[in-house]
């Protein structure tokens, strides 16, 4: 029971071991308004959970019908057969993979999980597809634009991304080791096929969108620096005007008339907008996002959308 003396909703985590099982761990038993029923791990079962008094159980041992929400935390491609059970027991289901985002061939019936821009969507939901970090960032800074017909649809929207190496997963791999990564900057994915864009085309149909991600040599974070072409008249103030819109009071999202940083935003669940002109090119306006790949731009942002599914404060348990 909690202080209001009202019911915990009791909540599992399908595959709590990799780095975002385990931040979405930390957030949860800091929540207050939740109670962790299980967490699961095929290569640790009996090991500590993290969460006090729980221990890590296999997949097939988890109380899916004794849970109000299940958390799918899987290895792409696996979360679909475990969402179907998890719905079939009577939970909600917000999925941290890509197995039901869009552009995935997703079944009919998911909500696609954008927080702050679709709050009004994600509360009756009993589907969520919880979206990808670089995704997130894009589409928070470009759909309030998009909306409000601020950018010039015949020239390319530019996207250099950067992410720390935790985007990669927990699965050992030579090429992130940080012998291989310390003083190291690096592009990846090029060509324009990073397997992300789908989804931000959905999202962001009448855009053509370039976007190249890079590594940084830091264990967390994404500093997203995009290009925007704009339409006559448009310029920085406008498009953080149309972001201040948007966005309202929220604390999720905030923005900033100075440069967003990684460090401002490490460890935390909310994204940093900022703006500048350009000189001598007045029709591009440079757009910069920065967020936690693990927090605002996973964990956190499915958390967000647990609350607006049980009916919580939306920022309950957030670090803002």
């Amino acid at each position: 029971m909690n202080m209001n003396n009202m019911p915990l909703a009791r909540v599992g985590v399908l595959g709590a071991t990799g780095y975002t099982g385990l931040e979405l761990l930390r957030i949860l038993g800091r929540h207050g308004g939740v109670e962790v029923a299980f967490a699961t791990s095929e290569g640790s079962a009996g090991a500590p959970s993290g969460v006090p008094g729980l221990s890590l159980v296999v997949g097939q041992d988890a109380p899916l019908d004794e849970v109000d929400v299940v958390f799918l935390c899987l290895p792409h491609g696996e979360a679909v057969a475990w969402a179907r059970r998890s719905a079939d027991a009577g939970a909600r289901v917000v999925d941290l993979t890509a197995d039901h985002r869009p552009g995935s061939g997703r079944e009919a019936g998911w909500v696609y999980g954008l927080a702050d821009l679709a709050a009004d969507a994600v509360a009756p939901a009993r589907l969520v597809a919880n979206p990808g970090c670089y995704p997130t960032g894009v589409q928070l800074a470009l759909e309030p634009l998009a909306h409000a017909d601020l950018v010039d649809t015949a020239n390319p929207v530019v996207v250099n991304a950067a992410s720390g190496v935790t985007g990669a997963g927990r699965t050992p791999k030579r090429e992130l080791l940080f012998a291989e990564v310390a003083g190291d900057y690096r592009a990846y994915a090029t060509g324009n096929g990073h397997r992300h864009l789908l989804e931000m085309r959905a999202g962001l149909p009448e855009l053509r969108l370039l976007f190249q991600p890079h590594l940084l040599p830091v264990a967390r974070g994404i500093l997203e620096t995009i290009y925007v072409p704009v339409r006559a008249g448009v310029d920085a103030a406008a498009v953080r005007a149309c972001w201040r819109t948007a966005f309202g009071s929220t604390h999720t999202v905030t923005v900033t008339d100075g440069v967003p940083t990684l460090a401002e935003v490490v460890h935390t669940d909310r994204l940093v907008l900022g703006a500048s002109d350009n000189a001598g090119i007045p029709d591009v306006v440079t757009a910069v996002a920065s967020f936690d790949n693990l927090g605002k731009g996973a964990a956190g942002q499915a958390i967000h959308n647990m609350n607006l599914m049980l009916g919580l404060d939306p920022t309950r348990g957030l670090r803002l």
